[in-house]
């Protein structure tokens, strides 16, 4: 019996032997284990931080890209917007000078007329009133013709701004300082750079010497252009007119 104990207490001392370094060595790997999954995460949050940065870098990159391109578009309005003013400015400078020529040129046509009529010959101004006389109406109310009633005006119409310029109430003239030609029974006169032909004849009642006393002016009225006479403003004498 007492064998048998010894063997029995021979036996538990070897298994507790050999179980022994077999725990260790499983806790020693537990630990092991955990080593690497605590130093990843710590790796983990350190690599965060990097990518906060880079977003943080691109966000402010975003917003100064933003900032240089409003400041392109605004520079880019600034200077449209100076060319179209040197432009409009450049435009009006244009108009004014060519309008100043004009006028120019119109006052010196008026001299040279006013000069040839000073020195025509009283014979000359003979011709010219028997002339007048040929085109005064007998009764002027039947005689006359709106343009409405000749079925619309259908000569050479005059570009608004010419028309401004040179005709219309506020530029009157004399009929005496005009060159005067007939072609086609009509009498044409020439006057802002165009001829015109009186096609209705002149009141019986206006004074025999109208032409050469008073002022008269040409406008657009309605359906067509007509010739008035400030002394007579409530006749109105059908005109054409005509290129050349």
């Amino acid at each position: 019996m007492k064998r048998v104990s010894l063997i029995s207490t021979g036996v538990l001392l070897l298994l507790l032997g050999a179980v022994g370094p077999t725990y260790a060595r499983q806790g020693q790997h537990e630990q092991d284990a955990k080593a690497p999954r605590q130093e990843q995460h710590a790796e983990g949050k350190q690599g965060q931080q990097p990518q906060q940065q880079q977003q943080a870098r691109g966000h402010q990159d975003q917003q100064r890209q933003q900032q240089a391109r409003g400041q392109q578009d605004q520079q880019r309005q600034q200077r449209q917007q100076q060319a179209r003013g040197q432009q409009d400015q450049q435009r009006q400078q244009r108009q004014q000078q060519a309008r100043g020529q004009q006028d120019q040129q119109r006052q010196q046509r008026q001299q040279r007329d006013n000069r040839s009529a000073q020195q025509r010959s009283p014979a000359h101004a003979r011709e010219q009133q028997v002339a007048w006389q040929r085109d005064r109406a007998h009764s002027w109310q039947s005689e006359h013709r709106t343009w409405q009633q000749r079925g619309g005006y259908n000569g050479y119409r005059i570009p608004e701004d010419r028309f401004r310029g040179y005709y219309g109430p506020d530029h009157g003239f004399r009929f005496n300082s005009l060159q005067v030609m007939f072609v086609g029974g009509h009498r044409r006169f020439h006057y802002g750079s165009y001829w015109f032909a009186m096609v209705d004849p002149w009141p019986e009642y206006w004074a025999g010497d109208w032409y050469d006393s008073d002022d008269v002016y040409v406008d657009y009225y309605g359906d067509g252009y007509y010739l008035y006479n400030r002394r007579y403003p409530g006749d109105r004498i059908a005109i054409s007119f005509y290129v050349n």
